[in-house]
């Protein structure tokens, strides 16, 4: 059986926008590119015709693979995740204990993360270190850069 995936109501909305995108606009674009490149004659010898293929196989399986999640999306009501403990789209505000510095890090599915802005995959290092954890709670994390200490500050949810 194929695991689940977790979305909330806006990342499920933006993966059905983006699968809406590349089957109504992208596919068209790319059968239209197609058939022009066929009208230049031999296919054997025509670059256009072969990337326009090649353009293809890779949306098609984008799109597959995006049809293959949507079949297995759970939506998450964040509402009902309790706020003492960090859980999937829990926003932690953590101290590195080494510098001071204090961050501000949502946690969520890998389908949802935008490292920019400091939102992070449950599955990367410091979210998969950060789940179940409480106010005052010290996690030690080992990253590419080397080990980071962070303390819990505060635990909230939006």
């Amino acid at each position: 059986m194929t695991e689940p995936i977790y979305l909330s109501k806006v990342g499920r909305l933006k993966m059905e926008s983006e699968l809406k995108r590349l089957k109504f606009e992208e596919r068209p674009l790319l059968v239209a590119e197609i058939k022009r490149a066929m009208e230049l004659g031999d296919l054997s010898e025509n670059a256009e015709y072969h990337a326009a293929k090649e353009a293809q196989t890779h949306l098609e399986r984008k799109i597959a693979e995006l049809e293959d999640k949507l079949s297995r999306v759970l939506s998450v009501d964040t509402d009902k995740i309790p706020g003492d403990k960090v859980y999937l789209f829990a926003k932690v505000l953590v101290k590195d204990l080494s510098d001071g510095e204090e961050i501000l890090y949502t946690v969520a599915p890998p389908d949802e993360t935008d490292v920019e802005n400091d939102i992070i995959s449950v599955k990367s290092p410091i979210g998969a270190a950060l789940l179940g954890k409480v106010v005052g709670d010290v996690v030690s994390v080992e990253v590419p850069a080397g080990q980071i200490k962070y303390e819990v500050l505060k635990i909230t949810r939006d």
